[in-house]
């Protein structure tokens, strides 16, 4: 039996990050965990935000995959405040998709696992913004002891999400 865990991750991607992406798949699969989203295993009937919340409560854990979906060339950030600073330079954002999913699962108690890829900050992906560590997006092909630190990271995570599953506290899919 498959234990579902909620995934945010945009549904358009390039090469590169479908890579990634198949990557962090491939140990779901070996831990018997089943990924769920809207837009690739679930498809909204109602308002998609409504949506997400009513799949996250049949989820054990969450997953978020924080991948560039806009690149700025320059920007202000914090424009006519005395904290106001001109980037220069690409920075690269998120989907907000992350931010609004990470913030329902984190709120109805699911254990989360936070991946970034270089340059993806704020919100979810700030350090000490959420009691997880939030780590750097896997860059296929790796090296054995980087595959070997991507296992660890998964089964801590999915002892977690397995207590969660079973906690006979859980009413899920009752719902």
């Amino acid at each position: 039996m498959q234990i579902p865990v909620f995934v945010s991750c945009p549904t358009r991607l390039n090469d590169a990050q479908n890579t990634a992406r198949e990557c962090i798949l491939a140990e779901l699969s070996r831990l018997h965990l089943e990924p769920r989203a809207l837009g690739r295993s679930d498809y909204p009937t109602e308002l998609p935000l409504h949506e997400v919340y009513l799949l996250a409560k049949h989820c054990a854990g969450g997953l978020i995959l924080g991948f560039e979906q806009f690149l700025a060339d320059a920007g202000i950030t914090k424009r006519g405040t005395d904290e106001e600073k001109r980037t220069d330079g690409s920075r690269p954002f998120p989907s907000s998709w992350n931010h609004l999913e990470a913030g329902i699962l984190f709120a109805i108690g699911l254990p989360l696992l936070v991946f970034r890829e270089e340059g993806i900050d704020g919100g979810v992906f700030d350090r000490g913004v959420t009691d997880v560590f939030v780590h750097k997006m896997p860059v296929p092909p790796l090296a054995p002891d980087q595959q070997d630190a991507l296992t660890d990271v998964f089964l801590k995570w999915q002892t977690s999400v397995r207590n969660a599953y079973y906690a006979p506290s859980r009413t899920r899919l009752a719902q």
